[in-house]
């Protein structure tokens, strides 16, 4: 009975929690209006088929040309991918074209180092080549630069369409950026989407560049992150509306497991207390699943299911907007079992499973 209580008390208690640490980051999106010299960088690999959208999108960022430089590596590609940009790249004056020639990096931590070295601004903004920026991302990240931050990462939702794939791709995405941001709020940063990732190179040459975090193939964001942390470095979030970062998900399960058993591996090398506080999460909320087959013990475990559910929905409805979604009560319900019961997948692809990178 102890037992059961403590953990309805701490279920709620976390998720009002979270909704606090939300509004509180409403709280600190200003429209403002300065603009710091900025380098875009972008990692490109086998990208052919973007490169046309990804120029259309950036070309169109709300931002004075002469304070922003766009630096896009080929990363080994196979296909046009560099002959795309090349003639994508046309007569802007502020694009640039490079090729990355050395493959011995893990990932893509060797073409980012070397757009990084090619930039000739201090705040360097990430993205990919298949993501696609609002009109004010620049302005968003450069008011917070302007504020001192030292890292900085934004709001990165899926382009939501109606097949199976897709739908738990974005509600996933939408469940680890309510954990993520609220987490942020209250200096605890754990994770950032690489495709909408900055920081300044003064922290970038500080940290030993990318020497750190080459424990997998993916995590160059997140273990970057992971470095700053040790360095007390200050951390801010970007959450300001047509600021967003967009992409496609992966189109069959096949690719979404292998994506997120890349993301999963990282977590293994998170610093330990960001680990415990995810763990200690995680299972409780998959216990709270579990709890009806356990009605036979006590019947009380058969409140804490449909208990989590309507918690679950409510987090969600006041949160979606925020980043970028749109759900139905119904989607929210089988959403949240299929992230609940994928987590568990996506831990046992990462542990025992070989990992692959981008071909």
């Amino acid at each position: 009975m102890i037992l059961i209580l403590s953990s309805i008390i701490v279920l709620l208690l976390i998720n009002f929690l979270l909704i606090i640490f939300l509004k509180r980051l409403n709280q600190e999106s200003k429209n403002e209006s300065t603009y710091v010299n900025i380098s875009v960088v972008i990692a490109a690999k086998n990208e052919q088929e973007n490169i046309a959208a990804l120029f259309t999108h950036l070309k169109n960022l709300d931002y004075p040309e002469e304070k922003f430089e766009v630096i896009i590596v080929d990363d080994n590609s196979i296909d046009g991918t560099l002959s795309s940009l090349n003639k994508n790249i046309g007569s802007l004056n502020n694009f640039y074209v490079y090729e990355n020639e050395q493959e011995n990096d893990v990932g893509k931590r060797g073409a980012l180092s070397l757009a990084i070295s090619k930039s000739n601004h201090e705040y360097i903004l990430i993205t990919d080549a298949d993501c696609f920026p609002e009109r004010d991302w620049l302005k968003a990240c450069s008011n917070k630069f302007a504020r001192d931050y030292d890292l900085i990462f934004g709001v990165a939702p899926f382009y939501q369409h109606k097949n199976l794939v897709n739908r738990v791709s974005c509600f996933e995405n939408l469940r680890n950026a309510i954990l993520s941001f609220s987490m942020a709020s209250i200096n605890l940063s754990y994770t950032a989407a690489a495709r909408n990732f900055g920081f300044t190179k003064k922290l970038f040459d500080t940290l030993g560049g990318y020497s750190n975090t080459k424990e997998t193939i993916s995590g160059d964001d997140d273990l970057l992150l992971r470095e700053a942390v040790k360095k007390n470095m200050k951390i801010g979030t970007v959450t300001n509306r047509n600021s967003f970062i967009y992409s496609e998900t992966k189109k069959t399960f096949s690719e979404y497991f292998q994506q997120r058993a890349r993301h999963t591996q990282t977590s293994f090398y998170y610093l330990v207390r960001h680990q415990l506080l995810l763990g200690i999460w995680h299972l409780l909320n998959i216990s709270f699943v579990l709890s009806p087959l356990m009605i036979f013990i006590n019947p009380l475990y058969g409140v804490l299911f449909p208990l989590k559910i309507i918690l679950d929905l409510l987090t969600v409805k006041f949160s979606q907007k925020k980043f970028g979604y749109k759900f139905s009560v119904f989607e929210i319900f089988y959403l949240q079992i299929f992230y609940e019961f994928f987590l568990i997948v996506h831990f046992f692809n990462a542990r025992f499973t070989k990992v692959k990178w981008k071909q």
